[in-house]
């Protein structure tokens, strides 16, 4: 081959054949531009939960030991562990919405978490129209509480209420006030706040059932398992993640209502739930800053048992793996 053929010839193609060295497993360095994009979103992220959560969850704890009329920042004056002292043991309400959140909470995990589960698997049996059924009982999730209020409002009404209309008591002096009846007002509640949240387990149960290894059903019926042993035994455990996904959100959605009870009578009356009597404090005539941010620190203290929970539960899975 001629010398000027050889320069046409790419170098490469001129050398014999042989490995080439791989990149994999190299680092590659950032960039400046990397970096800035980078600090960008983690930055602006972190300063506006900063600026949004956190600032104004130690502005709340800072408050909760003061007394402040809320207008005069010269008039805050120290009152140590008094409010929390006062809520304990002098305000009526307190314990009371202790008492409807845990109601609340029991309702939820017991009626409606379970009737969510219920309609999952129903659904999942890939059944005629099951499409249409999923948006019909995922509807109500794409409300929200304070709509879902107004609405079961009209159901309930006394005089004119679809349920008393169809008891054959509208009008009549036997019509139940289901929500202006302090007895019977928080089970009422409970029913609107289950027709949403049975909606939401359903759709996160259903994707945990999608999720099932389908061999796992096969081996338990050749096992002789049944349909009801074969879901206890073999599929719930199999949906571990889900179901530990579903309990905390189930006692943030105990201890956060709130919507529902203020549109019907602002918290009172038979419906005090502690979210209500933090804002009836810190909004309003005669709010009282320091007892509403001892109630939100109580709160959120109690709220972060099962976040903290969950956490732990799901990062410690990681480790281990």
């Amino acid at each position: 081959m001629s010398s000027t053929a050889q320069e046409l010839i790419p170098p490469e193609a001129r050398e014999p054949a042989r490995a080439r060295p791989t990149k994999s497993g190299r680092v590659r360095r950032l960039s400046g531009r990397d970096k800035v994009v980078l600090a960008l979103m983690v930055g602006i992220p972190t300063l506006i939960e900063l600026a949004l959560v956190w600032l104004p969850t130690l502005m709340s704890v800072g408050l909760s030991f003061t007394r402040w009329n809320g207008l005069d920042l010269a008039d805050i004056r120290s009152a140590g562990a008094d409010n929390y002292q006062f809520i304990a043991q002098d305000y009526p309400p307190f314990w009371p919405a202790v008492q409807h959140n845990m109601l609340w909470l029991l309702f939820l995990a017991l009626i409606a978490t379970p009737l969510g589960l219920l309609l999952a698997v129903l659904l999942d049996q890939n059944i005629r129209g099951s499409k249409i059924y999923q948006s019909i009982f995922f509807a109500p999730v794409m409300l929200s509480l304070a709509l879902i209020g107004i609405i079961w409002q009209l159901f309930y009404q006394r005089d004119n209420g679809l349920l008393n209309f169809l008891l054959g008591t509208a009008g009549t002096p036997q019509a139940v006030d289901w929500f202006g009846d302090s007895s019977v007002n928080i089970w009422a509640a409970l029913v609107a706040a289950t027709w949403r949240h049975a909606g939401y387990v359903m759709l996160l149960y259903l994707a945990g059932l999608k999720g099932v290894d389908p061999s796992l059903k096969e081996a338990a019926a050749i096992d002789g398992a049944n349909a009801a042993q074969t879901f206890f035994r073999v599929v719930f455990p199999a949906m571990r993640p889900i179901n530990i996904v579903i309990v905390v959100i189930t006692i943030i959605e105990s201890l956060r209502a709130f919507d529902v009870v203020y549109v019907i009578n602002r918290g009172t009356n038979g419906l005090e739930m502690l979210s209500a009597l933090v804002i009836q404090n810190l909004v309003g005539e005669g709010q009282v800053i320091g007892v509403g941010s001892a109630l939100a620190v109580v709160l959120l203290v109690i709220s972060l048992v099962p976040i903290v929970f969950y956490l732990s539960r799901t990062f410690g899975k990681e480790n281990q793996a």
